[in-house]
């Protein structure tokens, strides 16, 4: 009996342990690149990639409301984070898909979307995730001539968006790719990054 209990016990420690282990395995990403609902198909399905949340970051109120949000005056951007394994995928490849899918030269607006809470931006978690960001960024503006906009800031805060925000290029295709294509996303990508161009369910 005795030895049965101790089997019990070592095999629920080492179940637990396991589970931590997984656990210590994911990661989390987050960046702004104006729509969240566009940002949100360049990453789902992405190897490696376990979930994607729309949300808010970068701002000063707790809890902000998407109308909020809206209206420029809560500080936030809209945003998705990204739960990943770093075994599966860097971050650094998370920065590369990132960057073709915005467009880096544009203040406070992307594509046919204007106001603060439209901004790019990369935030990160720790040293090593800033001096990614900061290398990648020197690569994209060695490649174009000219500086790039998108901020660089330590990550504090995500809220995630009311449910409806969540999938939505999935739940709803046929309004996405209306406001997708209305609003001149994939012709601006393409402009950039050519056949590197990111886009909906598209990965460079």
């Amino acid at each position: 009996m005795k030895k049965d209990l101790a089997s019990l016990l070592l095999l629920a420690l080492t179940t637990s342990h396991a589970a931590s282990a997984a656990e210590m395995r994911t990661a989390r990403a987050i960046f702004a690149g104006g729509c969240f609902w566009c940002m949100d198909s360049p990453y789902t399905g992405l190897p490696g990639v376990l979930s994607v949340t729309a949300g808010y970051a970068g701002g000063s109120v707790a809890n902000p409301s998407y109308e909020m949000v809206s209206m420029g005056v809560t500080g936030h951007a809209e945003s998705v984070q990204i739960v990943y394994d770093p075994a599966r995928i860097t971050y650094d490849r998370l920065l590369d898909v990132y960057w073709h899918n915005i467009d880096p030269f544009a203040t406070n607006s992307q594509f046919c979307d204007f106001g603060s809470q439209y901004r790019t931006v990369i935030f990160y978690a720790n040293e090593e995730e800033k001096r990614l960001a900061e290398a990648s960024k020197a690569r994209v503006e060695k490649r174009f001539g000219r500086p790039a906009v998108t901020e660089i800031a330590a990550a504090g805060a995500f809220y995630p968006a009311e449910e409806y925000h969540q999938g939505f290029c999935r739940k709803n295709p046929g309004r996405y790719q209306a406001y997708r294509i209305g609003c001149g996303r994939d012709q601006r990508l393409r402009e950039l990054w050519g056949d590197e161009a990111g886009g909906h369910g598209g990965h460079p």
